[in-house]
């Protein structure tokens, strides 16, 4: 029995905010105010998107309304799914690497901090890897982040 693409009711975005999407050294992470059940864990800044919205207007939207800047996207982490990544039975999340253009980030809706952390430079820096790795991601958000180091890694980003 083949397994069938679940049908997704809510579409969220996020986005993998970094210092340069051309040769990225950090990664934004925010982390969550509410509601209980995830508060003070991390997570990718982003929200759902509204009718007629496409995910990536929605996820500019969000960036603007969340921490207060203008973003450039660029490339997908892609998921399982069409709809991305699994985040419950009823929710799947795109996410997108994104660069700020203008505004400084700041905690103006949902997050209670926000920290740049270093991305590895090389598959050998395992303190990046431990560091960024080992924070308390939501559940549902930390197989994207392996993916996300995986497609840094492939591209052969920070390394000569």
């Amino acid at each position: 029995m083949s397994e069938v693409s679940p049908s997704f009711e809510v579409q969220v975005v996020g986005a993998a905010v970094v210092d340069s999407l051309e040769a990225p050294t950090r990664m934004l992470v925010a982390q969550r105010s509410e509601p209980q059940t995830v508060a003070g864990m991390w997570e990718f800044p982003g929200g759902k998107v509204e009718p007629g919205e496409s995910c990536e207007q929605a996820l500019v939207r969000e960036l603007e309304e969340e921490l207060g800047v203008q973003a450039r996207l660029g490339a997908e982490v892609p998921g399982a799914y069409p709809q991305g990544w699994r985040l419950s039975e009823r929710l799947a999340m795109r996410v997108f690497f994104a660069e700020i253009l203008s505004g400084t980030p700041d905690t103006l809706e949902d997050h209670s901090a926000l920290r740049w952390m270093p991305l590895p430079k090389s598959k050998d820096d395992a303190q990046a890897y431990d560091d960024l790795l080992g924070l308390p991601w939501i559940p549902a958000d930390l197989p994207i982040v392996v993916a996300l180091l995986q497609q840094l890694q492939d591209a052969g980003v920070g390394e000569a």
